[in-house]
């Protein structure tokens, strides 16, 4: 609901970048922005799970790239892992190997 909808100062929205209205407008969704691993920060830290299982789990990162980061981790640390609500979760104990990694790429590494 905008502002002013249903009042006579109500504009119906448009488009940024061509200026026609939104149910009009034919441009491309815009591709998402991209933070660069530089100006990133990973938390890492250990969990543990049922069964005292443990799990290295990497928050903080952008979600752009998620998936392909995923699978480089889980080749260097020879784990199982997987992706939930944004955040990396690594099967064991691979702190110090999830950090070489993602130092390597260029992220920012606290914890």
């Amino acid at each position: 609901m905008r502002l002013f909808e249903g009042t006579p100062w109500d504009r119906p929205p448009r488009c940024e970048r061509c200026g026609q209205l939104e149910a009009d407008c034919v441009c491309p969704p815009a591709p998402p922005e991209r933070i660069p691993p530089g100006e990133q920060t990973a938390k890492l830290s250990l969990e543990k799970r049922a069964k005292g299982k443990l799990a290295t789990i990497v928050r903080g990162l952008d979600g752009g790239d998620l998936a392909e980061l995923l699978t480089r981790l889980k080749n260097a640390c020879g784990a199982g892992g997987t992706i939930k609500d944004g955040t990396i979760e690594i099967q064991g104990r691979h702190l110090e190997r999830i950090r070489e990694v993602l130092q390597g790429i260029g992220y920012r590494v606290k914890g």
